[in-house]
């Protein structure tokens, strides 16, 4: 195997350690190794030859989020975004933990975080490609049991702001999805 393999290899055996458990299909998943695939899966539909250091970011995503819950930081914004840093940092440092096992120079291990990271998110293409398979992957599989959480207001105002951070390419993705109609009826109402 190659060290992309392994590593993808490693990640995933990262991921399978997650206490969540998702039914699909009858088969049991831990729930971040079911969305590291359906990650990798968009990025597949959306990039023809993905670098290695893509498609461990991709992978990557979620890398052991459950060591963090989100209930140990303040329930407002600034304590959400605390958690979504602290979040990005331990999964680049467990990607490049895996990296480095199997072999990759420093420069590409510090590229691969970058993007984990979502630094310069506009200006790379590469980081851009990832937010994109994880807005899509929320679209896809988590948006209606979200919205059910909130009231519609709040679920239009997420919805904008998802859309905004996703590149057209992801947008042409979006709309070809076939989404219950009371996702769609919610998206219309987000993008009028």
């Amino acid at each position: 195997m190659s060290r992309l393999e392994n590593t993808l290899k490693a990640i995933d055996l990262l991921h399978s350690n997650d206490p969540e458990i998702e039914e699909v299909n009858g088969e049991s998943i831990p729930a971040e190794l079911l969305y590291a695939q359906r990650m990798t899966e968009w990025m597949n539909k959306l990039e023809d030859n993905p670098s290695d250091e893509v498609q461990i970011a991709v992978r990557s995503q979620h890398l052991c989020r459950w060591e963090i819950p989100r209930k140990d930081y303040p329930m407002d914004r600034p304590g959400y975004l605390k958690w979504r840093t602290d979040l990005g940092k331990l999964h680049a440092q467990k990607a490049a933990e895996a990296m480095a096992a199997n072999g990759y120079e420093e420069e590409t291990v510090e590229a691969t975080k970058k993007i984990i990271r979502k630094q310069n998110l506009k200006d790379s293409p590469e980081a851009q490609l990832m937010e994109d398979c994880a807005c899509l992957v929320f679209i896809e599989n988590g948006f209606l049991e979200f919205a059910a959480k909130y009231p519609e207001e709040k679920v239009i105002d997420i919805v904008q702001k998802t859309w905004n951070k996703m590149s057209d390419k992801a947008h042409d993705a979006a709309l070809k999805l076939s989404l219950p109609d009371e996702a769609l009826t919610i998206i219309k109402k987000a993008l009028s």
